[in-house]
C-alpha cells in the first residue's frame, strides 16, 4: 500500500487517540464512600425532628479511604436531588448519586473525584487558584469561586462536565482587594425576577469582627456591589436560591479545639439590588449540641414539590472532625 504524508499522520494521531482519550479518563477516578445514617439531628432529642423554621429529613456521615476526599466547602444537587456535584477547597470534584430510602438519604452511588481544571488543560491543584470555595450549577454551567485568588470561574458543565476548563468571569476591583483568606466563599444563581440568571457571589469576611461583607451581582456590562449585615462573629460559608428567588446564607462560627456553630439565614429576593445592606431572619441556629461540623455547602432542590435543604461540611482533611451531608425540608407555609 502506498503511503502519503497525510496518511502517515493520520495514522499517527489514530495511535495518539487512545493515550489522549485515556489521559482524560484517567482526571476522573472512582472512590467507594461509605455512608452512616444520622436519624436524629439532635441527640438528646432523638424523636424531634422541628429545628426553628426547618424539618430534619436525615443525614449521613461520609467517609472514604482516598487522600483527596474531604474538605467539601460548595455543593450541587440537580432539580430532582438524584445527582450531587460538590468541590473540595484543595481542587477537586466529587460526583455522585444520592440514594433515597423513606424520604432520607441513604447513600451515595457511582461517586467519582477528578481535578478541577484551568483554562490550560492543568489542574487548579497545582496552581495559585487551589482553593475552590463555592460553587453553583444552572443553565448548563458551573460557577466556581475561589478564595485566595479572588477569581470567578466558569466551567462547560452540560458539554464536558469533570473535563471543562475554566473560563474567567470578570469580577469588579473590590472583589480583587478581598482578605487573602476571606474571600467569595458562597455563589449563586439567581433563578427569578429581575435578575434571573445572574451571578450572585458573597464574601466570607470583608471587614472585622462583625462588620458588614461585601457581596457582588456580576451581571454582565453591569455589575454592582452590595453588602450583607454580619451578626455575633459568624462568617458567611455559601449562598442558595430559594425557587422563589429568596436567598438563603448559610453562616458558621468555627475555631480550632473550641467549637463550632451554624446557621441559616434567609433574605428576601426583592432586596437583592446594588448598593443596599442586607439582612433578615435566622431559619436555625444549631451547635455542637447538634449533628454539626464546619458546615460550608449548601444548595436546594424539590422532592416533589417540597423545598429541600442540603448542606455539606468540610472537615478540614482533620481526622477529629467529620464530613456531614444533611438534609432539611422548608415547610410549605415558609416557601414564599
Amino acid at each position: 500500500m502506498r503511503l502519503s504524508r497525510r496518511g502517515v499522520l493520520a495514522g499517527l494521531g489514530s495511535l495518539a487517540l487512545p493515550r489522549a482519550a485515556q489521559a482524560v479518563e484517567q482526571n476522573r477516578f472512582p472512590v467507594a464512600i461509605e455512608a452512616r445514617p444520622i436519624t436524629a439531628f439532635e441527640p438528646r432529642s432523638p424523636d424531634r425532628r422541628r429545628f426553628g423554621a426547618l424539618q430534619f429529613r436525615g443525614g449521613l456521615v461520609l467517609s472514604c479511604g482516598h487522600p483527596r476526599f474531604g474538605g467539601f466547602s460548595g455543593l450541587w444537587r440537580s432539580s430532582d436531588g438524584r445527582d450531587l456535584v460538590a468541590i473540595t477547597d484543595r481542587g477537586y470534584w466529587l460526583t455522585a448519586k444520592v440514594v433515597s430510602r423513606n424520604g432520607r438519604p441513604a447513600a451515595l452511588e457511582d461517586a467519582a473525584m477528578a481535578a478541577i481544571l484551568g483554562a490550560s488543560g492543568r489542574p487548579l491543584a497545582r496552581s495559585r487558584s487551589f482553593d475552590t470555595e463555592s460553587l453553583a450549577i444552572a443553565g448548563g454551567v458551573a460557577y466556581v469561586g475561589v478564595e485566595r485568588t479572588h477569581e470567578v470561574l466558569r466551567f462547560d458543565w452540560a458539554g464536558k462536565g469533570v473535563d471543562a476548563r475554566a473560563r474567567a468571569v470578570p469580577v469588579p476591583s473590590e472583589v480583587r482587594r478581598l482578605p487573602r483568606n476571606r474571600g467569595l466563599e458562597a455563589i449563586g444563581v439567581v433563578p427569578a425576577g429581575p435578575l434571573a440568571g445572574t451571578v450572585v457571589a458573597v464574601a466570607e469576611r470583608s471587614g472585622r469582627e462583625d462588620e458588614p461583607t461585601l457581596g457582588v451581582i456580576l451581571k454582565p456590562g453591569r455589575p454592582g456591589l452590595f453588602e450583607v449585615a454580619r451578626h455575633d462573629g459568624y462568617d458567611i460559608t455559601d449562598l442558595a436560591f430559594l425557587p422563589s428567588g429568596d436567598m438563603l446564607l448559610l453562616e458558621r462560627w468555627y475555631k480550632p479545639w473550641r467549637g463550632v456553630g451554624m446557621r441559616i439565614r434567609r433574605i428576601a429576593g426583592r432586596d437583592l439590588k446594588a448598593g443596599t445592606l442586607l439582612d433578615g431572619p435566622y431559619l436555625i441556629e444549631a451547635n455542637l449540641g447538634y449533628e454539626i461540623d464546619n458546615m460550608e455547602g449548601m444548595s436546594v432542590h424539590l422532592d416533589q414539590g417540597r423545598t429541600i435543604l442540603t448542606l455539606i461540611s468540610d472537615d478540614n482533611f482533620s481526622f477529629i472532625q467529620r464530613t456531614l451531608l444533611l438534609e432539611f425540608e422548608l415547610p410549605d407555609g415558609m416557601q414564599s
